[in-house]
């Protein structure tokens, strides 16, 4: 096949650059050679136009609205997959089989106890610490406890500390849970279902089982598996960023868990929940939306639009039916001041002249945030449960970063405005 060159002429002088073509969606130039070659850099706030890495894993078209987990499209995984296949297909390229599943089930349940010690470590944070605050030292802490024992340059060893990642995280988000509430830790319950014993584990306590509410479990489950992964987003690339320096994976984890704590990227639906109580009622809506069609007076609505879709978030589309459900279910389609609030904003949001032609459709956040609001989750623990979805992801390009042969530490360049030189 006849490779392909982009031209770039710099000062009369022009030079070939490499075309490397994608199998769906835009292809790049490899500018990998560019400063050598011409002496000049790149420049990309954002990274916004800029391809850091080779993937197989995730493709996004945010002007049709499309997600697919290799090759899968969302809205099929999510309404006849659960969880575990999801994050077995993104770690693994293929979705397992029976013997498969059943194999990698019992890994994860396996590996889903902490060492006793840990438990030490919540004792050092105060019961009104924020959670993710909490997670993301919990998470580093295990680079501790699991360091000699990994060896990243095998694929089994980085089989098993992926593994050891997604089967924690759970366990360590629901003692996170106990422990601002004051309660005791809960132990993971073999017998039961990767989702499921997650809500086993945040609502039961020593003296009393908590039966788990099947739509709820669903919903949920849907929601891990509308988080798992998103391509190159902020948190994805913190751990492929960290990890490609060859760190512990539980560190590079809880990099990646930093990122995700911000209002912009995985705090987005906790945001969602404050602006609802801060519009306070139904009334108060049309006061809001003019104030945030006016420039001068903004008021930010959160939930509305995102930064790659540019039509319908295909994850909203598959929440939106799941949210109706859990509050049918929960008996809170009426009656409850913030869901009133949220579906009236919904409804103006699918209709409003002003929010049609900016793509301000209700996204993933919107929606998560509702159902977390429904299942009497707390705000501040919204973006921990974005946290476990979204490990099957980093640990998945993790993986996938140390199996690339182009694989290289993470150095990124820049426009230097400073001084020249000064003397002292």
């Amino acid at each position: 096949m006849n490779e392909e060159f982009a031209e770039l002429k710099i000062n009369n002088e022009t030079y070939k650059l490499p075309i490397k073509k994608a199998s769906i969606g835009p292809s790049v130039i490899d500018v990998s050679k560019l400063y050598p070659t011409t002496g000049y850099f790149t420049y990309d706030p954002g990274f916004m136009s800029t391809a850091s890495c080779t993937s197989a894993i995730t493709f996004i078209d945010g002007d049709e609205g499309v997600l697919r987990h290799r090759g899968y499209d969302i809205k099929d995984l999510a309404n006849n997959k659960n969880f575990l296949e999801v994050s077995y297909l993104l770690l693994n390229s293929d979705l397992p089989n029976k013997k498969e599943y059943s194999e990698f089930k019992d890994k994860i349940s396996y590996h889903s106890l902490l060492n006793e010690q840990i438990r030490n470590i919540f004792g050092a944070f105060r019961h009104s610490a924020h959670p993710m605050a909490v997670i993301l030292s919990v998470v580093g802490s295990l680079s501790a406890f699991y360091h000699d024992s990994i060896d990243m340059n095998s694929p089994e060893g980085r089989e098993l500390a992926a593994m050891r990642m997604i089967a924690k995280m759970p366990t360590i988000a629901a003692m996170t849970y106990k422990y601002t509430k004051g309660q005791a830790f809960v132990y993971p319950d073999a017998d039961l279902p990767f989702t499921e014993n997650f809500l086993h584990m945040m609502f039961a306590t020593p003296d009393r089982k908590y039966k788990v509410n099947p739509t709820i479990a669903r919903a949920l489950d849907k929601i891990f598996i509308l988080h798992a992964d998103h391509e190159q987003n902020a948190s994805t690339s913190t751990v492929r960023t960290a990890g490609s320096s060859g760190a512990n994976p539980f560190a590079c984890v809880s990099a990646g868990i930093t990122s995700l704590w911000g209002p912009s990227h995985g705090g987005a639906n906790e945001a969602v929940i404050n602006m609802l109580k801060e519009i306070g009622t139904v009334s108060n809506i049309p006061k809001c939306i003019e104030r945030a069609k006016d420039k001068e007076d903004p008021f930010r609505l959160m939930g509305f639009g995102h930064r790659v879709y540019k039509n319908y978030d295909p994850r909203a589309a598959v929440l939106r039916e799941s949210c109706k459900e859990v509050l049918t279910e929960l008996g809170q389609l009426k009656g409850n001041p913030l869901l009133e609030i949220a579906m009236e904003l919904e409804k103006i949001a699918l209709n409003d002249k002003y929010f049609i032609e900016r793509k301000l459709y209700p996204n993933v956040d919107f929606y998560s945030g509702i159902i977390y609001e429904a299942m009497g989750i707390p705000a501040q623990m919204f973006t921990v449960l974005f946290a476990i979805a979204r490990t099957a992801g980093w640990v998945s390009h993790w993986k996938e970063m140390w199996e690339d042969p182009e694989y290289k530490i993470t150095r990124p360049r820049q426009l230097y405005k400073g001084h020249v030189l000064r003397k002292l």
